[in-house]
């Protein structure tokens, strides 16, 4: 962890905004802890809310908005001031924020990839080794468009609602496996519901899948000092160059696009997939280049790729979208 710089004085007490469900309280809990072992004499509360998001349960992600879903309540609540920053899964923040908030740090990442998450009686199965229709649940389109392309003998079936709530579904037989994010499991103290770590062969992960972004008021100095006691650099600048590749597609997290980040020194790299939803149509691509330069290499990978197709996919798919 960096060094924690002096602050101005007298403190005042910050207030850490976060979603109501466990797992975003988990990652919350850690960051209020982490700050307090950096700033002993600084008070953190956590105030929480509820957003659009984590209302509406019934419906698929993709008919109902776009990533300020689970973030637009907290953006407000900063912006009126009543709290000072908010923690998201960095997956869930879009990647044009609104006037006057900025990312304040990225935080180290947990594993970004996906999971295989079994119900009792394929127990002895992996993806591969699942019977012909088996019900796969997710609620992504990303997972959900690689899946296909690569085993297209599987079903696919929406699935909502927290973590608990899902695997409940699971046990209770009404699906044959689930797709979650190994991070959250983790979190959660659930690993050994992980069954099987999809390879990145298989399904690329969603943009900032692992980490956390922590959001803030661009001109609150006293906050944006605080925070740089948990940014990690490394994890930053994959996720810059992940961000920026998405936010030249133009792409919410309703879209199916997926990518992987890989650091050797000062070189990265970074891989893109656009898929269309029957997994039929894929484009992919990769680039490397200095970290130094991650936000442009993450805009160069999405134009090129864009050339190669994958802006036509992605078209295709919102036309789908807007006719469901």
């Amino acid at each position: 962890m960096a060094t924690a710089s002096p602050v101005s004085s007298p403190a005042r007490t910050i207030r850490i905004g976060s979603r109501k469900s466990q797992l975003a309280l988990v990652q919350t809990e850690w960051v209020q802890a982490e700050l307090q072992k950096a700033f002993p004499d600084r008070t953190f509360e956590v105030h929480t809310m509820s957003t659009q998001g984590d209302k509406i349960l019934d419906v698929a992600l993709a008919k109902i908005g776009d990533k300020g879903l689970f973030t637009k309540e907290l953006e407000v609540g900063m912006i009126n001031g009543d709290i000072d920053f908010a923690v998201h899964s960095l997956k869930d923040l879009p990647t044009r924020l609104p006037e006057g908030l900025v990312l304040g740090c990225v935080t180290e990442r947990e594993n970004p990839a996906d999971a295989l998450v079994v119900h009792e009686q394929h127990k002895d199965k992996q993806l591969d080794s699942l019977p012909e229709g088996a019900v796969i649940g997710t609620s992504s389109l990303r997972r959900l468009a690689q899946l296909r392309h690569h085993y297209p003998h599987l079903s696919f079936k929406d699935v909502r609602g927290n973590l608990n709530t899902r695997l409940s579904k699971l046990d209770a037989g009404e699906y044959d496996a689930l797709i979650l994010a190994v991070a959250g499991l983790h979190r959660l103290g659930m690993s050994d519901r992980i069954h099987q770590v999809i390879p990145a062969e298989v399904s690329l992960h969603a943009v900032g899948q692992g980490a956390l972004g922590i959001e803030c008021r661009g001109d609150d100095a006293e906050v944006l000092e605080l925070l740089k006691a948990l940014q990690h650099q490394p994890t930053a600048d994959r996720c810059y160059a992940e961000r920026a590749f998405l936010r030249e597609l133009e792409g919410g997290c309703q879209v199916p696009i997926g990518v992987n980040t890989v650091l050797n020194g000062d070189q990265l790299t970074l891989t893109g997939i656009v898929a269309s939803l029957d997994g039929q149509q894929v484009v992919k691509d990769n680039i490397t280049g200095a970290t130094s330069d991650a936000e442009r290499l993450g805009t160069e990978l999405a134009q090129r790729m864009r050339q190669q197709g994958a802006q036509t996919i992605l078209d295709n798919i919102l036309a789908t979208l807007d006719r469901q």
